[in-house]
């Protein structure tokens, strides 16, 4: 490795601004998995800002520098504090000193090392650096990221509209729903709110979210809708059977994570609404289960979550040679560029959540802005992880 490019240090640096921002944020909360206990059900939303909070927002994010010897420096963020942590404490011994453009030789390693990170918020933090490590390799080539992994496969990326964070009491969802359509989204996600524990009354107004929504885009616009792992298989096939008449493209997460039998008991049971899944599922490997076990329609592995583009690559590639799309969960900018790499029928659409979305995008020079439900493919090098100076208070180094 004599005379290659070498990384040289691994940097934190947290950004804070005033947001303003008048759109609705913070009104309401998806399902989750521990609602099932009485004490949880009960809270309140919290994400991405407080309820109690008001525009103008104080906003500070943590994003991850990988400098290099040459002067350029790979950026990804934000990231969380957990994050930061890890690859501070576990991974920047192997980082110093590795040539930056071998992100091969650099993720083996620190999959084998994380032996007891395969999953969960280890595999979290080798995504962050994964996706920096992508961000240098571009800005050394002065290229898009896209174009490195064999894109453009397309000058335009088709959006669906994310709506976590957003009312579902039903004329609220009526007017947000309708207001999205305008905007040119052809679709939608919703997230449910309600579980099997709440009985007929739950499953009542879990459908009703479904009808708002369908009576308000009509019959164009494709919906799907987000249980976020809380249902179980003889719900989940209920409500396929109550939904049908609203043709939803998709029911996302039915059941826990690991529950991959469950998924493909779903799956072969329920014909005319799509099976999703695979937010939190991690690696190629994790993938590869859900893809041998028939469990699912689409895959939805998280770029910033499931190993980075390098590894988001390889999942692409065993989803597309079994005929199964890959719409990422969220993943902004990483999410672009993956998207933008891959063929239309590997990786159809993009999921814009617009809450958070628009909170992530306010330190950035370069934002992602759909238009008319389309996302136009950057033209900046790397990931596009400039900052925009103008709105940034105050920059500084934060160690872990």
């Amino acid at each position: 490795m004599e005379g290659k490019m070498k990384i040289t240090n691994i940097r934190f640096i947290r950004v804070k601004g005033t947001w303003e921002y008048n759109a609705p944020l913070a009104e309401e909360r998806l399902v989750r998995p521990i609602d099932i206990y009485p004490e949880f059900r009960a809270q309140g939303t919290f994400w991405p800002v407080s309820p109690n909070e008001k525009s103008p927002y104080k906003v500070q994010l943590l994003f991850l520098f990988i400098d290099c010897d040459e002067g350029l420096s790979g950026v990804y963020g934000p990231i969380s504090n957990e994050d930061a942590q890890i690859i501070s404490s576990y991974f920047k011994g192997i980082l110093i000193g590795e040539n930056p453009s071998a992100v091969e030789r650099i993720w083996d390693k620190m999959y084998r090392h994380a032996i007891h990170g395969r999953k969960g918020q280890t595999m979290m933090a080798i995504s962050k650096i994964d996706l920096a490590l992508w961000d240098l390799k571009g800005k050394m080539l002065n290229a898009p990221v896209y174009e490195l992994l064999g894109g453009p496969s397309r000058d335009k990326i088709r959006v669906y509209a994310s709506m976590l964070g957003y009312s579902i009491e039903p004329e609220l969802a009526r007017e947000r729903a309708k207001e999205v359509a305008e905007l040119g989204y052809t679709a939608t996600k919703w997230f449910f709110r309600h579980d099997p524990t709440e009985g007929a009354e739950g499953m009542r107004k879990n459908l009703e979210l479904i009808q708002t929504i369908r009576d308000a885009v009509g019959p164009d616009v494709d919906i799907m809708f987000d249980a976020w792992s809380s249902w179980d298989v003889p719900y989940t096939k209920r409500m396929a059977e109550l939904a049908k008449d609203y043709n939803p493209w998709w029911f996302e997460e039915p059941v826990m994570a690991d529950m991959i039998p469950q998924y493909a008991e779903i799956r072969r049971s329920v014909s005319g609404i799509a099976i999703a899944g695979g937010e939190h599922e991690y690696t190629r490997w994790g993938i590869k289960a859900l893809l041998d076990a028939e469990a699912v329609d689409i895959l939805q592995p998280d770029p910033t979550w499931a190993g980075g583009l390098t590894e988001m690559t390889k999942i692409c590639a065993l989803a597309s040679s079994c005929g199964i799309p890959v719409i990422p969960h969220h993943g902004a900018m990483a999410s672009t560029h993956l998207i933008a790499s891959q063929t239309i029928t590997t990786c159809p659409i993009q999921e814009w959540l617009i809450q958070i979305g628009n909170r992530d995008n306010f330190f950035m020079k370069h934002k992602i802005q759909p238009v008319n439900g389309y996302i136009e493919l950057p033209k900046c090098v790397g990931l596009g992880m400039d900052f925009d100076e103008d709105v940034i208070e105050s920059k500084e180094e934060v160690k872990f």
